[in-house]
């Protein structure tokens, strides 16, 4: 069963947004080099991986709305995204934002389900030896 593990949120002010969500819920959040993406840890996590201690916690990100990306969005663990966005297109849903990488930890992409909300499907990258 995948398993939802990231949460991200769109900000038309990053600055404001990460002002608010610091202040309203004490979430340590730092920017993510090279990328107009900021962390937000949530729980106490693992200080190599930023996997949070807590069972059933998750840890998210703000990032900058767009016209295809403007709610909050969940995002599913898979084990292979490419069979998963093949998986997603059968059941009747659609890729809104084709498969793509951070380097050295693995692959998202995001898709619209029958409903018309948007989520994203993650893959780790095994072979980053994490």
């Amino acid at each position: 069963m995948a398993a939802i593990v990231h949460f991200e949120i769109p900000t038309d002010d990053k600055d404001r947004a990460n002002t608010f969500y610091e202040s309203a819920f004490g979430w340590n959040l730092s920017p993510m080099q090279g990328m107009d993406y900021t962390i937000a840890l949530t729980a106490p996590s693992d200080e190599q991986t930023g996997t949070p201690k807590e069972p059933g916690a998750i840890n998210g990100a703000l990032f900058p709305r767009t016209d295809a990306l403007k709610t909050p969005i969940l995002t599913i663990d898979v084990e292979d995204i490419d069979a998963a966005l093949g998986q997603i297109e059968s059941a009747g849903g659609s890729v809104v934002q084709a498969k793509d990488a951070v380097p050295t930890m693995g692959w998202y992409a995001y898709f619209k389900d029958t409903e018309g909300n948007v989520l994203g499907v993650w893959q780790n990258d095994t072979s980053a030896g994490t």
